[in-house]
């Protein structure tokens, strides 16, 4: 048996095995010993919770506050508890329909559906989220999470999500053409590069840019992934369809050789219709045995040809990844044992790339975008998107308004806080290309304790969300703990 299906198995058999790495996220919290591991906390999470390692009870119950979206620009927009829930709820992504910006669909790893996959459409521009579900899993599979969404131009809604069991893990896909009020059965769209691999953090994309003579791809989907070899070696891979029913999947990277790990894959369309590929590399070689504390790398390829084939990998940055305390691979928040990842996110408009991530400073996570003004052949230097701010800034994301390139950056910041513990979902915006940001706005209205996260202080997802609806309106999801326990909200901002 493998490191990784060893350590895998320990943790679903109830084992005990500190010897061999494993430690508490939060001693005397944790229900179960969570592995360190390159495989992210939300697969392992997942897995012991359909092995019936843990549940929750006793939750908090909040009415949601959905209120009216209009504010007067620039401003803020409501804040909206998407779920009300009694089970934690994290990931968030979110994705506008280019064909009606009132339409917005999002997911979570929502741990009130037993396969961890909620999905929920707005028809009012994020005040309101009626059309709730939960994905379903192939015969014999159940589900682990890390939520995808995306809107083509017909008005087709696509959700993903990672799919595992007895059967090989796959990513699969449902669609709907009444966004999100019913759901299509799942088709498995990610093939495995070998039997008994692990496929890990989906990402979704979809060419959602008016057909021309330059993007023949419009409505294309892609899916990237990490497939993580039983030996924990990995690959990040992109599978590719043109109407979400036939799948095709390719190798986009080389192989990271174990200790040398490929994670955190992030997609983006061109109007071109050239496919867009960011991933992370790190060595776990730190003080800890694993990549938290160590110097990671930051990587670019593109495909021109629908995915089959990819470029050279460029280098975008060598960020450093916040310390481990013994807790987390690729690193801890500062003050708690959250696990941290570090997804370099793209967005893209004509030839201008932009990259988002955190670089950690030696005494704090900073927020930084990365600009190529020659499509990903070269980079500039990392723009700190709140330099005067010294507290943590984590789980970023980016979007770029189509109609202007105005650079879109949202985050978790502990600026409000002197202790630097509690977060505060924030917004800034970049109109000089990435040169710099404006002042940063709050877009909660409450600040988050991440010990309420539900996981004992040890999980609040691995990214969070933004999108572009319409010229100037940023409409962004997080993980929020206002309500005692992680919960999905949504606000954004007016420009």
């Amino acid at each position: 048996m493998s490191a990784a299906r060893g350590i895998l198995a320990a943790v679903l058999g109830g084992a005990t095995l500190l010897g061999v790495g494993q430690v508490t996220a939060n001693a005397g919290s944790s229900p179960f010993v969570l592995p360190k591991s390159p495989v992210s906390a939300s697969t392992l999470y997942a897995q012991a919770y359909q092995a019936g390692k843990f549940h929750f009870s006793g939750g908090k119950l909040v009415a949601g506050a959905n209120g009216p979206r209009a504010c007067s620009p620039p401003c803020s927009l409501p804040n909206v508890d998407v779920k009300t829930s009694s089970s934690p709820i994290n990931e968030t992504p979110i994705a506008a329909n280019p064909s009606n910006p009132k339409q917005l669909l999002t997911g979570a790893n929502d741990y009130n559906c037993g396969n961890i996959q909620g999905f929920y459409a707005s028809n009012d521009g994020g005040a309101t989220w009626p059309n709730q579900t939960c994905m379903t899993n192939l015969p014999g599979n159940s589900g682990c999470g890390d939520p995808g969404v995306g809107y083509n131009t017909k008005n087709i809604a696509y959700i993903s999500g990672l799919d595992c069991g007895a059967n090989p893990t796959t990513a699969v896909v449902e669609q709907s053409s009444n966004n999100g009020a019913s759901w299509s059965a799942p088709i498995a769209a990610v093939k495995t590069l070998a039997g008994g691999d692990l496929i890990d953090k989906d990402w979704l994309a979809i060419n959602d840019y008016p057909k021309s003579k330059q993007n023949k791809e419009t409505d294309d989907l892609a899916i990237c992934t990490t497939d993580f070899a039983s030996n924990n070696n990995s690959t990040i891979t992109v599978s590719n369809s043109e109407n979400g029913k036939k799948w095709k999947t390719v190798a986009a990277s080389s192989q990271a050789v174990y200790p040398n790990v490929n994670q955190f894959c992030d997609l983006s369309w061109e109007k071109s219709g050239a496919l867009d590929l960011t991933y992370m590399n790190c060595t776990a070689n730190g003080p800890t045995g694993d990549c938290g504390g160590t110097t990671a790398t930051m990587y670019f390829q593109q495909s021109t040809n629908d995915g089959l084939t990819w470029s050279k990998a460029v280098v975008i940055d060598r960020p450093a990844l916040a310390p481990d305390n013994g807790c987390c691979f690729y690193g801890v928040l500062p003050n708690t044992s959250e696990r941290v990842s570090n997804i370099p996110v793209s967005g893209v408009f004509g030839t201008n790339v932009y990259v988002t991530y955190y670089n950690w400073t030696g005494t704090f996570m900073q927020v930084v975008v990365a600009t190529s003004t020659n499509d990903g052949a070269t980079w500039g230097k990392a723009v700190a998107v709140r330099p005067a701010d010294t507290h943590d800034q984590f789980f970023p994301w980016l979007s770029v308004d189509q109609s202007n390139g105005a650079v879109n950056v949202t985050w978790d910041d502990r600026f409000n806080d002197a202790s630097n513990v509690n977060y505060t979902y924030t917004y800034a915006q970049s109109t000089t290309g990435g040169a710099s940001f404006s002042a940063a706005s709050d877009l909660a209205t409450t600040a988050s304790n991440p010990f309420n996260d539900g996981f004992g202080g040890s999980f609040i997802g691995d990214y969070t969300g933004n999108t572009v609806s319409a010229p100037n309106i940023t409409n962004a999801v997080w993980t929020d703990t206002r309500t005692g326990i992680d919960n999905e909200f949504s606000g954004g901002y007016d420009q």
